[in-house]
């Protein structure tokens, strides 16, 4: 797999939007008990008005405002591939 890593904002929406993903953030537990924001993003197809989703996944559609910021305050890059295929990477392991 031919893999690459996107650091900045635009390369990064740009990738997304161009495989029809949305960003999206979901609320998860620290080891402490605390909740904290994991960035998701979502490349599932669009639902229609009428339908209800048949469980919730936790996962909350946000702005590309507030999902960026939550990416530069956990210091993270997106490393992509084919496809939908991602992972995110600390921006520390680029130096």
């Amino acid at each position: 797999m031919n893999t690459h890593t996107l650091v900045e904002h635009r390369d990064i929406q740009d990738w997304v939007t161009a495989r029809n993903g949305r960003p999206a953030l979901r609320r998860v537990p620290d080891p402490t008990g605390s909740m904290r924001s994991r960035l998701e993003l979502n490349f599932s197809k669009r639902m229609s008005p009428t339908e209800t989703p048949s469980q919730d996944d936790g996962m909350s559609p946000c702005s590309w405002t507030a999902w960026l910021a939550e990416l530069d305050r956990q210091q993270l890059a997106l490393r992509v591939g084919d496809q939908t295929a991602f992972e995110f990477i600390e921006r520390r392991e680029l130096n």
